[in-house]
């Protein structure tokens, strides 16, 4: 339990354009409030401000709910310069504001509401300790879901479009969005766009588009294709080519801008020189995003509190001497989707050769639902597992070894 008196408390509420700064002693007394720019020049006078609140023998204790967004450069700043400052969960704050008989909502008030926390909880709070590689690595892997998500909205509307124009599209190509479809699509985005072409020049057509992949067998299949569809040309053609077109030639941007970020995240994650590819399932993007949402491994002192972390960790819920653990429905979102996708592939099957990919993990998840538990609870126990083997990896920079299973001597 830290001295409370001690310590001076400040609570920032953060916003884009400006900060909010409140001051209050151990007896959550307001001494001060200040307002000031988020950019670096106020980040001294607001310092200076504070600091002539603070007696001697005082140390100065901040709190920030947002440290890898608006608060990052603050936060970095003050802990340049060597303050205290701990990162508070939205969460705490929210439940502080709704804790009093009177609800409001104001700047300075959400301020006040995160130094209160500082007194109650400084010592639970973790540190914030913005590192520019890691956040480089999280805004990177934010980039490219961004990506992914406007392609996934790209794809949709071009397999709306497709669908008015080549009814029978999707036996054209085992890929509706790979490299030669896409080709295909811009070249001949409707059949009033294949009049004239013979199969010889859709052909020549098909084999520089797929590296000499596809041949006259392909040409002469979409031709048939295209004649059973029958007439689809309607009013405005030419508008409903250029949508195609449009849509095709965005596909390809963001195909390339995927590239090019995943080159830098390449290069970004060689400098943490951790293995976690060697485990399987886990490859680069994967390894960035649980990099992204874990941060620095270092501030969680155990594996349990990672589990914590990312609700992984069973909850109790009892009273009267009654009650049992509870799934977890809290904790970081993100990251247990990830250990989640994680667990499912750990017992996976190939399907060709029926092999688990990874014996070990397939083996503990047919005995955990023979001890009777459910598939689900069975994934949560591989979870847990992964989390510790994920925490070892990323602390002691190590490679994964995958157990080997020695099967049981017969006995005479």
């Amino acid at each position: 339990m830290h001295d409370k008196q001690k310590y001076l408390y400040v609570g920032v509420d953060l916003h884009k354009q400006q900060h909010v700064g409140v001051i209050i002693n151990c007896w959550q007394e307001k001494l001060g409030e200040i307002t000031f720019d988020n950019k670096p020049s106020p980040f001294s006078k607001f310092l200076l401000e504070v600091d002539k609140q603070k007696e001697d023998g005082m140390t100065l204790a901040f709190g920030l709910e947002d440290v890898g967004g608006y608060g990052r450069s603050l936060a970095q700043f003050l802990a340049d310069h060597g303050q205290l400052v701990k990162e508070v969960n939205p969460a705490l704050s929210y439940a502080e504001r709704k804790s009093h008989m009177t609800t409001q909502k104001s700047d300075s008030w959400d301020a006040e509401c995160v130094a209160r926390i500082l007194v109650n909880k400084l010592e639970h709070l973790p540190d914030a300790k913005p590192d520019d590689l890691f956040w480089s690595i999280q805004q990177l892997v934010s980039r490219r879901n961004a990506l992914v998500k406007a392609q996934g909205a790209l794809k949709n509307q071009l397999h709306i479009q497709l669908n008015h124009h080549y009814p029978s599209y999707k036996k054209f190509f085992s890929e509706v969005e790979g490299k030669t479809a896409l080709a295909f699509w811009e070249r001949y985005p409707s059949p009033s766009s294949l009049q004239g072409v013979t199969i010889k020049q859709l052909t020549t057509f098909l084999l520089d588009a797929s590296n000499n992949t596809c041949s006259v067998k392909k040409a002469t299949e979409i031709v048939k294709l295209v004649e059973e569809d029958g007439l689809t040309k309607k009013q405005y053609q030419e508008t409903r080519d250029f949508l195609v077109r449009s849509i095709v030639r965005d596909i390809l941007f963001k195909k390339q801008e995927m590239g090019y970020v995943k080159r830098e995240l390449k290069e970004l994650m060689g400098l943490l020189d951790f293995q976690l590819n060697t485990m399987p399932g886990v490859e680069l993007v994967t390894a960035s995003a649980l990099i992204a949402e874990i941060g620095d491994v270092r501030r969680f002192s155990n594996a349990n509190k990672l589990a914590r972390f990312a609700g992984i960790a069973p909850v109790y819920f009892g009273s009267g001497g009654k009650g049992k653990m509870h799934k977890s429905k809290r904790g970081n979102r993100a990251l247990h989707a990830l250990f989640y996708n994680l667990a499912v592939q750990q017992v996976q099957v190939a399907k060709g050769s029926k092999l688990p990919r990874n014996p070990v993990f397939h083996a503990y998840y047919q005995r955990k639902q023979k001890e009777g538990k459910t598939k689900g609870q069975a994934l949560v126990c591989i979870m847990r597992r992964l989390v510790n083997i994920v925490y070892g990896l990323m602390k002691y920079k190590t490679a994964y070894e995958l157990p080997i299973i020695r099967e049981k001597e017969e006995v005479l």
